[in-house]
């Protein structure tokens, strides 16, 4: 063996080294190396070539060549199509099983047509040694097969080096070094295989291995400098869609430009006819109303109400932002949704328990108080009269002692509910206590507070409670008593109303008595 073919092969072998610590180096750093599996599999697919190669340098015999050559395929075949997933996922492009599926197709054909080559002759017509050549190089006189792998082995490796190019202008600076190293890493290769299929290779030598020597030797020293493929920039696009709250892209009109998936989610009807709608013309198609937040600025936070098909309420915090162009000027904004329905039903629940009785879900007795007070204060404003009506259920104990406490609540629940049906928009209805009941019916004089309580008297009296197959005779006794525009404090008007009931009751109950401030006084 000459000088010259030696040195050739241990050239070939110390890049099939090189590559060997490359996939042994994505092995041991898998667990923190993004897309590690593919670039162990791409290494080690081009480590058999590299050998291979080597070995069939050192090759005798034509057959031993052919059989080589048969195990270099193994590893050279789907090289390409590794490199072109590896270069998908560093620039974070999904990459779909069937896609990837499909890559493979022509490398598993290209390694079974070479294996079986002496029974078609479809990959190469024949193959022969280079008479007098220094080293030994076959000449081969290719196939139709040998043509379409070709084909996909440049096209791979192009896709690979487009891809890689396309992200140069949107990768930031500190990661063009390892992005220059891809791009060079996947460049070289591919203009070695066009110089050796073009027949630019003296000797017919495939320069390949050598070039991968020199673009594993880069791998390395960006891997140890950079921390390439550990330290990798995600595409902003994949953090667009993948980002939890939804935006929503206008241009300097208020113009829809893009979206991503968190807010077609949120708002079922969003999609692509609407870009270059504006703003209020999209929210129109989707809700029949113009956007509800205020105009956009930048920092505006503002909550809105989505309402979904079935009628279920959802709510979103919008923020806006502004987005600058290089120079500095606007070009356009950001609206971000932020579901916050959950806390919005939190606090809902939490007001409710809060200001609304659990068992007949009225007005508690702190917030009848407190809305009572408004109510009072507005009629003194006005000049005008309101009443308060406090009244409770009759021999509610009875009721519990011969039924059970479970059809006492259902008769507190019954008297809300009969009552609520004869109450106008403006009354203020609460439990006030056990079974007690109050109302305040503003602009009301006392008269006008009888006659309501004499209804709601006469409404329940007419219709008892069902309950367990029985019907339950429900009757209370009422008191009212009028604020007059001077303005009695609610504390006293309550106190009044309580004396008038405690009358109805020993009037025998199921009754209206009012509190009659002159009775009162002559009392």
């Amino acid at each position: 063996m000459g000088s010259s073919l030696t040195m050739f092969i241990s050239l070939i072998a110390t890049s099939g080294v090189f590559t060997v610590f490359l996939c042994v180096y994505a092995y041991l750093k898998r667990a923190e190396m993004p897309g590690a599996r593919t670039f162990m599999l791409y290494t080690g697919a081009q480590a058999i070539y590299i050998f291979s190669v080597a070995f069939e340098m050192a090759a005798r015999s034509l057959g031993e060549v052919m059989g080589w050559t048969a195990v270099q395929y193994v590893g050279m075949a789907p090289a390409p199509a590794l490199g072109l997933i590896v270069v998908l996922e560093y620039i974070g492009k999904a990459v779909p099983r069937r896609l990837s599926a499909a890559l493979f197709v022509i490398p598993a054909i290209s390694v079974v047509m070479v294996a079986t080559n002496g029974f078609h002759h479809l990959f190469y017509k024949s193959v022969a040694f280079y008479p007098g050549d220094p080293m030994p190089v076959t000449e081969i006189a290719i196939g139709p097969f040998y043509i379409l792998h070709g084909i996909f082995t440049f096209g791979s490796m192009l896709a690979g080096v487009v891809l890689l190019l396309r992200r140069w202008r949107h990768t930031k600076k500190a990661y063009r070094i390892q992005l220059a190293t891809l791009i060079v890493g996947q460049f070289m290769p591919m203009a070695g295989a066009f110089a050796y299929l073009v027949g630019l290779i003296p000797y017919g030598a495939d320069p390949v291995p050598l070039i991968l020597c020199v673009t594993s030797a880069m791998y390395i020293w960006a891997i140890l400098s950079t921390r390439m493929l550990t330290i990798v920039p995600i595409a902003k696009e994949s953090i667009f869609e993948s980002m939890g709250d939804g935006v929503i892209v206008l241009d300097n009109a208020a113009r829809l430009i893009d979206f991503n998936g968190a807010a077609r989610r949120m708002l079922p009807g969003l999609g692509p006819a609407m870009i270059g709608l504006t703003l209020d013309e999209a929210w129109n198609v989707l809700s029949g109303a113009d956007f509800p937040a205020a105009r956009l600025a930048d920092g505006l936070q503002e909550e809105v109400m989505w309402r979904a098909t079935g009628g279920e309420p959802f709510y979103y915090q919008i923020r806006s932002s502004v987005v600058r162009g290089r120079v500095g000027g606007a070009i356009g904004s950001l609206l971000m949704l932020i579901d916050v329905t959950e806390q919005r039903r939190l606090q809902d629940q939490l007001q409710q328990l809060a200001y609304h009785d659990g068992l007949t879900k009225l007005l508690n007795r702190t917030a009848f108080i407190h809305r009572a007070k408004e109510r009072l204060a507005a009629a003194k404003a006005n000049g005008a009269s309101a009443s308060i009506v406090l009244f409770d259920i009759d021999h509610f104990k009875r009721i519990n002692d011969t039924y059970g406490h479970e059809t006492g609540d259902c008769a507190i629940r019954h008297v809300a509910a009969v009552v609520k049906r004869q109450l106008g928009a403006d009354a203020l209805f609460a439990r006030y206590g056990g079974e007690e009941f109050v109302l305040c019916l503003p602009a009301s004089p006392l008269a006008e507070a009888a006659e309501t309580a004499e209804r709601i008297r006469a409404a329940l009296a007419a219709e008892p409670l069902r309950a367990d197959g029985l019907a339950i005779a429900v009757t209370a006794s009422f008191g009212a008593a009028e604020a007059r525009p001077a303005g009695e404090p609610l504390q006293a008007l309550l106190k009044q109303a309580d004396l008038a009931l405690y009358e109805a009751k020993r009037a025998g109950r199921n009754r209206v008595r009012l509190h009659e401030p002159a009775a009162a006084l002559n009392a």
